[in-house]
């Protein structure tokens, strides 16, 4: 089965559009999702428009914070410091890559943690892997770790007692997905550029969740049959200047008894879970 993210991503889209005109009704306001974008990285500046876009569509707010390539740090750090005091936005976004003259860690660290939509705080870090249960709604949960999950769920994938191999342990993707794997009993092992013969490791697992970052890593010797692919890189193919993941998705489909390709797989979710994300921390805001 090859998964439609696109198709899943509509559907969790019409529930927000539903929760959001509820927040409205009931509490006089929509959520609002403030994204601070420093620089001009072209990467960036597409994602940001999509965000723009999704939030918009749903019924979210959203304040896009523009500041120049040739920000100082301290100007980073005190919009940032302005956005956290700000009442009516519930959700803060620091879109990565910073400039080189700003320090990711500081930024990072001083984001308030109640609107922290990406889960990158030291305090939703600790949260997620001191929960045993995976449970979205008391703290942010990185987005695409969410989205890779709420695919398995919907594809009917069990993971109960199942070997996956998380490919990368990124603080954002790998090392996240392989908690949440584990807090649905999945034996997890986390490969990454040291792991010894990676291929006969794959070809071990019932899961493969492939965060590395190389374009056509993964390749078809590597997936035994019957697996599940969720490949959640985005490259450009070198060879057509495409759009590519982290697998050979040609050759490894095949084989596979479900696998998301890319684009129109893991990355459409993603937005949506930073939206839920979002939606989340305005209702925490509300509830305390």
């Amino acid at each position: 089965m090859i998964f439609d993210g696109k198709q899943l991503a509509e559907q969790v889209k019409e529930q927000l559009r539903e929760k959001t005109a509820q927040c409205k009704s009931q509490y006089g306001r929509v959520p609002c999702l403030s994204v601070l974008l420093v620089g001009d990285d072209y990467g960036s500046q597409r994602y940001v428009a999509s965000c723009e876009k999704n939030a918009a569509g749903v019924g979210i707010d959203c304040r896009v914070v523009r500041m120049p390539q040739d920000s100082t740090e301290e100007g980073v750090l005190r919009t940032l410091q302005q956005l956290n005091s700000d009442s009516q936005v519930d959700g803060i976004l620091i879109q990565m890559p910073l400039p080189k003259q700003v320090s990711q860690a500081k930024v990072v660290a001083a984001l308030d943690p109640q609107k922290d939509v990406d889960g990158v705080t030291d305090t939703n870090v600790a949260q997620l892997w001191k929960q045993k249960r995976s449970d979205y709604s008391r703290f942010c949960v990185p987005c695409t770790p969410r989205s890779a999950m709420r695919i398995l769920k919907a594809a009917g994938v069990g993971l109960d007692g199942r070997n996956a191999v998380v490919v990368g342990r990124s603080n954002i993707v790998g090392l996240p997905v392989a908690k949440l794997l584990m807090n649905e009993n999945a034996t997890v092992t986390v490969a990454h550029s040291h792991t010894r013969d990676l291929p006969a490791l794959l070809r071990s697992a019932d899961i493969i969740v492939a965060a590395i970052g190389q374009p056509r890593f993964i390749t078809a010797d590597m997936v035994s049959d019957g697996a599940v692919v969720v490949d959640v890189g985005i490259n450009s193919d070198p060879e057509t200047g495409r759009m590519c993941g982290d697998v050979d998705f040609a050759a490894v489909a095949p084989k596979c008894a479900m696998i998301t390709p890319v684009p129109g797989g893991v990355g459409p979710l993603t937005i949506c879970s930073l939206m839920e994300n979002t939606l989340d921390c305005y209702l925490r805001k509300i509830n305390l």
